[in-house]
């Protein structure tokens, strides 16, 4: 873990001095975040997830990358051709080692991610915190296909907010080349285009609670539409349900957002969007619940709490902000060293750096 808690150390000091080191934005009350720390925040994000060696799946892709011949047939015959097309230009044409796999997919995810927080949080440095405490960052070493796939879906933002359907639709088409379950978000686009806490917010979370209570029936007609793709033997997953813990930090910027949501709405006037994503994603995990697998689908709304944590300081008193912002610091901290250390005994190896 020495690895990660430096990587956090430097992400967090480096962005949290960015914003103080900012150039002013336009007329609006914050400013730019200084641009060469955060290609700092990024490039220590990039380097530890790119030169990792093991956590979660990536033993098995980097033998798959090995054993594969990428062949247009092989490709074609795989679900995800995005992904099949990018280990084929990897390997054929720049290096068979498996590590130049994990450290472009770590470059291109992480350096999305960070593009469009820097475009749209409040404050930056906290959303590359709990980018790292709130376990995301973690996520996106294991599930790799995933995490690109929702890094480049979470680039049209842009398109949602301006209500451009067709680029948006163009980006998650992209996005779905490397995970289908990124064609989710096609319809979700219809459902998150009004204002937030409006009865189609009490809908959404309504029917999360409804399926909840009729897990086994949900279930039963879900699977059997996917019976016949990638997903159809998610059926037969048994490992349980995502932990309270998770589905209560989850909650935490959606309940600030709810309760300061007319001052958040004068802060951020596109908020309603970025909050009807959050609240998808809370409707997601309380699913999970009763299933792990359901949670797989909250990472593509996940990153969209991210930017509405970094703007919920700023819904409290001017003279709370302080206290509210070292508590989110400690709170997560807490969270990450739980989950990391005491629950999950993550142990983070590397051939590359060494401490």
């Amino acid at each position: 873990m020495t690895i990660l808690w430096i990587n956090l150390a430097v992400v967090f000091g480096s962005s949290f001095l960015a914003r103080h080191f900012a150039s002013p934005r336009s007329l609006q009350d914050y400013k730019k975040p200084n641009m060469f720390l955060i290609i700092s925040s990024m490039t220590t994000l990039v380097l530890v997830s790119g030169l990792r060696s093991n956590i979660g799946d990536t033993y098995f892709y980097k033998h798959a990358y090995e054993v594969s011949d990428f062949s247009w047939e092989y490709i074609l015959s795989q679900k995800d051709i995005g992904f099949g097309i990018l280990q084929m230009v990897l390997k054929n044409y720049v290096s068979e080692d498996p590590q130049i796999l994990l450290f472009i997919t770590a470059l291109i995810t992480n350096t999305l991610i960070v593009i469009v927080f820097y475009n749209y949080s409040r404050m930056i440095e906290l959303s590359l915190y709990v980018y790292i405490t709130g376990g995301l960052f973690l996520v996106s070493m294991n599930g790799i296909r995933q995490a690109l796939a929702a890094a480049i879906a979470f680039t049209a933002i842009k398109y949602l907010i301006e209500g451009k359907f067709l680029g948006y639709f163009l980006v998650i088409v992209f996005a779905s080349l490397f995970h289908q379950s990124a064609l989710i978000l096609l319809p979700i686009y219809f459902l998150v285009r009004f204002q937030a806490w409006s009865k189609a917010t009490v809908a959404l979370l309504v029917l999360s609670v409804v399926i909840v209570i009729g897990f086994e029936q949900f279930t039963a007609v879900l699977f059997t539409a996917l019976e016949d793709t990638q997903y159809g033997h998610y059926d037969t997953f048994t490992e349980g349900g995502a932990n309270f813990l998770r589905v209560a930090v989850t909650s935490v910027p959606v309940i600030i957002a709810y309760l300061g949501r007319e001052k958040l709405k004068r802060l951020f006037p596109d908020s309603d969007y970025i909050v009807n994503m959050a609240l998808i994603g809370f409707m997601f995990m309380i699913i999970s619940t009763q299933n792990w697998i359901f949670a797989r689908f909250s990472i593509y709304f996940e990153l969209y709490q991210l930017i509405l944590l970094s703007w919920i300081v700023k819904v409290f008193r001017e003279r709370d902000q302080k206290l509210v912002y070292f508590g989110i610091i400690v709170c997560y901290f807490a969270y990450y060293y739980f989950e990391n250390v005491m629950t999950l005994n993550i142990l983070y190896k590397s051939d590359y750096l060494f401490w």
